[in-house]
């Protein structure tokens, strides 16, 4: 851990949109998304100032509270506990891009932000990402999200219940596994883009989960199992080897994987009533052949493709676009996840 002395005086960090589920990975499934919000941490001079100051532009600039109760600031707090800082004052000034409340990963991007933070003030060096992932799953009350924003790409993560009551799975000639969240971060090709249609309207994760069942049947938790296992390859076909080598067959297979791979029957539909406007958008683009999903809770909906697609999606969706409660946002993949810059480095943390 770093001194006092030794601590930068300015922590920046940026942290990645998330789409968690694509469809079929409910509750596991992540991926990280070229759109950012931007946060920078400035400690006060005054060893005796331990107020939180916060400066909000962009989403959520009039909605969003401007103490300890924000969640950048909460989730702060508790790292620094954490990684043993003592309590200072700072200032905290946020850009924030990412929609609120609006499927795109906004409550976990808050809190790898603040964890994140923390840590670059606690230690020098690479950012202990695997660090900021425990705690931030923690405090999220699951991984799907925060892992594609702390390692970037598309992750696949779990909750290890060991079964032993000692935190720990013993594995034959192996190191034991810890229990809790673990995730797993697989390759994305390149050419795979998002195309995000983002709806004015909100959705509280709170509800979208009372919609769900408690039980469901077994023939459609075979049918998520079979879509969501061919993700990984979805995403990086070049990985496969019968996808073909002509350049326009290889595309065409691609996307069909991308379409097959996320249909879902344990969460859509479901929700679809809480969010009619995204369920007709989303039946819409499947018709057309496109890997449309639900984008985490919702109301977003993410479209994934091979190569651009963007003009053809405009122009199928043009009548949500035009009625201005719709926009829409043609994004990479964002394969770095969190990043951090301390002002005495001046380097970007990777």
């Amino acid at each position: 851990m770093t001194s006092a002395t030794e601590s930068p005086s300015t922590v920046r960090v940026r942290v990645p949109a998330t789409s968690a589920n694509l469809g079929s990975g409910f509750d596991a499934v992540g991926l990280a998304l070229d759109y950012h919000d931007e946060i920078v941490f400035t400690r006060s001079v005054d060893p005796g100032d331990t107020t939180a100051y916060v400066v909000i532009k962009g989403e959520g600039e009039r909605t969003l509270p401007r103490d300890e109760t924000h969640l950048v600031v909460s989730a702060f707090r508790r790292a620094c506990q954490v990684f043993g800082l003592p309590k200072f004052g700072f200032i905290m000034r946020a850009v924030n891009r990412i929609p609120q409340a609006r499927g795109l990963g906004s409550s976990a991007e808050a809190i790898v932000a603040g964890i994140a933070a923390a840590a670059a003030f606690a230690h020098a060096g690479p950012l202990r990402r695997d660090a900021v992932f425990a705690l931030a799953a923690q405090i999220e009350g699951h991984p799907d999200n925060v892992a594609p924003a702390v390692y970037g790409g598309l992750t696949v993560s779990y909750d290890l219940a060991t079964g032993e009551g000692v935190g720990s799975l013993p594995i034959a000639e192996g190191a034991p596994l810890e229990g809790g969240y673990h995730t797993l971060r697989y390759k994305v090709d390149p050419a795979i883009k998002a195309t995000v249609f983002v709806p004015g309207a909100h959705l509280s994760t709170q509800k979208a989960r009372q919609a769900l069942p408690n039980r469901v049947p077994y023939a459609d938790a075979v049918h998520n199992l079979s879509r969501a296992a061919l993700i990984p390859g979805a995403l990086n076909p070049g990985s496969l080897d019968d996808l073909g080598t002509e350049a326009a067959g290889q595309a065409a297979r691609a996307n069909a994987l991308l379409f097959v791979a996320t249909q879902d029957r344990l969460h859509q539909p479901y929700r679809a009533g809480l969010m009619p406007s995204s369920t007709k958008l989303l039946q819409l683009l499947r018709r057309q052949g496109y890997a449309a999903a639900v984008s985490g809770a919702g109301p977003c909906i993410i479209v994934l493709h091979y190569g651009d697609a963007e003009n053809q999606l405009r122009t199928l969706a043009k009548d949500y676009l035009d009625s201005g409660r719709w926009r829409i946002l043609p994004l990479d993949v964002d394969c770095q996840g969190v990043q951090v810059e301390r002002d005495q480095e001046g380097n970007r943390e990777h």
